[in-house]
């Protein structure tokens, strides 16, 4: 039992990590504590001024100011922003169609940055590959459309193009910054209002309800 029980909650916590913040950050769309569990498919947001740390097994991940990320245990899912990543366990970055993987199981570091439709790549220690897929959901019979690796010390840049792609958004909180912007209250105002005006501005003097003379 005592060799057997490492070995078993090695495999549990693959799912699991701990986020660490200075405040700035978001969890699911709430504010992040400055220590918390966080699991599989859990959303993290910082804002422009604050960073957050991911620590897993065999792995540290440091997410940069106005950054969007999933963590889905071995692999990180980005919407926006920067990550840099220290890893001896392979954990990747998916951006869309690409996913960036290191090739050895052994003490890695290398940056992810996904800004204004680019994405590049890199490598600080030991080599990393690029892996291009045709779509964001691509069927195991498929394989990858392109691969291309960077080497340690170096650097690559790719488009950000997946045709079809999702992107990641959080539940919405009335206290986190996803209402904090003006395009969305715009349209929420769009939305109401439009409708109002067609039931109030067209009819000139004729009355709402029929039934009036």
């Amino acid at each position: 039992m005592i060799l057997v029980l490492p070995v078993a909650l090695t495999a549990q916590d693959v799912n699991r990590a701990m986020l660490r913040t200075q405040g700035g950050t978001w969890l699911n769309g709430k504010a992040a504590p400055e220590s918390t569990v966080i699991f599989s498919n859990d959303l993290v947001q910082t804002d422009a001024s604050h960073v957050a740390t991911i620590e897993a097994e065999g792995s540290t991940v440091t997410v940069q100011p106005e950054t969007i990320v999933q963590f889905r245990g071995d692999e990180l899912v980005l919407d926006h922003g920067r990550l840099q990543i220290g890893t001896s366990r392979k954990i990747k970055v998916r951006v869309n169609c690409l996913t960036v993987i290191p090739i050895v199981y052994e003490w890695t570091q290398y940056d992810v940055t996904d800004v204004n439709g680019k994405v590049t790549v890199v490598a600080h220690k030991n080599d990393v590959n690029i892996h291009a897929h045709s779509t964001l959901h691509q069927s195991k019979q498929s394989g990858p459309a392109g691969e291309a690796t960077v080497r340690e010390g170096e650097s690559a840049t790719r488009d950000e193009h997946c045709p079809g792609a999702a992107r990641l958004r959080a539940p919405i909180d009335a206290d986190g910054p996803w209402l904090d912007n003006w395009w969305v209250i715009g349209l929420g105002i769009a939305g109401v209002g439009v409708p109002l005006c067609k039931a109030f501005c067209f009819h000139g003097d004729d009355p709402v309800s029929p039934s009036v003379p």
